[in-house]
């Protein structure tokens, strides 16, 4: 079966809410014409191509939402969260609105672009923010169910779409704004994992079980607010936590792991992400990730480097 690009999901969706919901507009900064163009023409006058000219796309999004308007602004990631930061937290955060941030191209997606392209810390932006809230959806259910659920509330709300998917198949019954979602049970090691990652992290677990790890293994779709509880509950039975993740180091889910279960005694980390340095090379996405180690075998690497081999091996099968 093929799966529905999560950008193509992004289209139909705003398609089918805008549809039966008026006050939902979309502002765009020069990208993803064809993919609206059904939006743009059974929805007029709620179209906007803003061009490049992301901070005031944002100012004028932050102007509807004040007048009872639900905005969408999308473009590619570095050109609106670091380049119109400031207004995302003077014209949004700072007046109390609402409003929908919709980005492609996070981490190194435009991998043969370079670094002007890539956005490595869009989490830690966003994290200093009150008022705002972070999705991180990869798959295309997991989107249209995010978004349906959070579009109309009086945050401002990131979605941060990846190029590539994760693989697994969630119902939209399973997906909760703010809830993470236990993939697996385990009782020594808890993997936590972000965004197309979590294919990753699947592949690399029945390795793990030969190398003595039972593992839990936890996907985290809302960065903020985090599922704080599920967390800590796994954390405090496992005692040995791995993040993987595609942000850098600093700020990333990673630290707020860390920040909500470090009362927890005896716990052991690792993580496994973007350092904190530019991703200088050209080429493609599986390749940055291949230098990184964001694959099963970096995967497997970090657990046995940081870890070991757990000595516990009579695991329940």
């Amino acid at each position: 079966m093929t799966t529905k690009p999560i950008r193509q999901q992004f289209a139909d969706t705003m398609l089918e809410v805008g549809q039966k919901d008026f006050n939902l507009v979309v502002l765009v900064g020069d990208i993803s014409h064809f993919r609206l163009q059904p939006f743009a023409k059974t929805c007029p006058g709620r179209y906007y191509n803003v061009g490049i000219c992301e901070s005031t796309m944002v100012s004028m999004a932050a102007g509807l939402a004040k007048i009872g308007f639900y905005p969408v602004v999308h473009t590619i990631a570095p050109f609106i969260i670091e380049r119109a930061f400031e207004q995302i937290k003077l014209d949004f955060c700072y007046q109390g609105l609402g409003g929908n941030l919709i980005t492609v191209g996070s981490a190194f997606d435009y991998s043969n672009l370079g670094c002007t392209h890539h956005c490595y810390g869009d989490f830690a932006l966003l994290k200093t923010l009150p008022n705002a809230q972070i999705t991180y959806p990869a798959s295309s259910v997991e989107f249209d169910t995010l978004f349906r659920q959070t579009y109309r509330n009086d945050k401002l709300t990131l979605f941060r779409i990846p190029e590539r998917q994760h693989g697994q198949n969630f119902g939209a019954k399973n997906i909760q704004f703010g809830k993470g979602i236990k993939i697996t049970d385990g009782s020594n090691l808890t993997i936590v994992a972000a965004g197309p990652q979590l294919g990753n992290v699947l592949a690399a677990r029945s390795v793990l079980t030969n190398m003595g790890y039972d593992t839990e293994i936890l996907y985290i779709h809302t960065i903020r607010p985090l599922d704080i509880e599920l967390i800590r509950a796994s954390v405090g039975k496992t005692k040995c936590v791995l993040v993987v993740e595609e942000h850098m180091r600093s700020g990333g889910l990673g630290d707020d792991v860390l920040r909500v279960t470090k009362d927890i005694s005896n716990v052991k980390y690792s993580f496994l992400s973007i350092p904190d340095s530019f991703v200088t090379e050209y080429g493609s996405y599986e390749g940055h990730c291949e230098r990184l180690g964001l694959t099963r075998d970096g995967i497997l690497s970090r657990v046995k480097a940081d870890f070991g081999r757990h000595n516990a091996l009579n695991i329940k099968r």
